[in-house]
């Protein structure tokens, strides 16, 4: 039997063994991030949104990962000094992980087998400027890059999936995690 994605065995960032099992009945925005990437500013809006709506059940889970332009190079250690130092990041993160190809980490076989398209923006000019590097995926259901957002509803179970480019406040992720709030 497949545990639930909220059992599935993770290492904080500090090396911690831990699930999501710990964030039970709230909503999760998880995230693959990168610290030398174009869209790692979105690390402040991350920031952002997690210290507005924690109260209300919030948690923004951080999963590094370095599958797209080796843009996440760094150790654990250096990628948590990196988010404190830079972002003030408080939000959960998590160590290092795979999020495409081989050695995918479980977490991220669960996610995509729950949710496998990303909602993109109207037009999809990110994957047509990703093309346009010579960048595609190699499956319709993989990750598209770094900054990609699963959101987990308060019973565990993957409710959407939002293109990198999909900013943290950008107002249809933010009328998702409202309505999974509200929930």
């Amino acid at each position: 039997m497949n545990p639930s994605l909220l059992e599935i065995p993770l290492r904080r960032i500090n090396g911690e063994e831990t699930t999501l099992d710990a964030y039970r009945g709230k909503v999760i925005l998880a995230v693959n991030v990168a610290s030398a990437c174009g869209l790692t500013p979105q690390y402040a809006a991350l920031q952002k949104i997690y210290d507005e709506k924690h109260a209300d059940g919030l948690v923004v889970a951080g999963f590094p990962a370095n599958e797209f332009g080796a843009q996440e190079p760094g150790t654990n250690a250096e990628i948590g000094e990196f988010c404190t130092g830079r972002f003030s990041v408080t939000f959960p993160m998590f160590e290092k992980i795979v999020v495409k190809g081989p050695g995918q980490h479980p977490l991220y076989q669960g996610l995509i087998a729950a949710q496998p398209r990303a909602q993109e923006k109207e037009g999809g000019e990110f994957r047509a400027k990703l093309a346009g590097y010579g960048i595609k995926q190699e499956n319709e259901t993989d990750i598209l890059w770094n900054f990609e957002k699963f959101l987990i509803g308060r019973n565990g179970k993957v409710v959407g999936r939002f293109a990198p480019d999909i900013t943290p406040e950008d107002p249809e992720l933010a009328a998702a995690i409202e309505r999974e709030l509200a929930a």
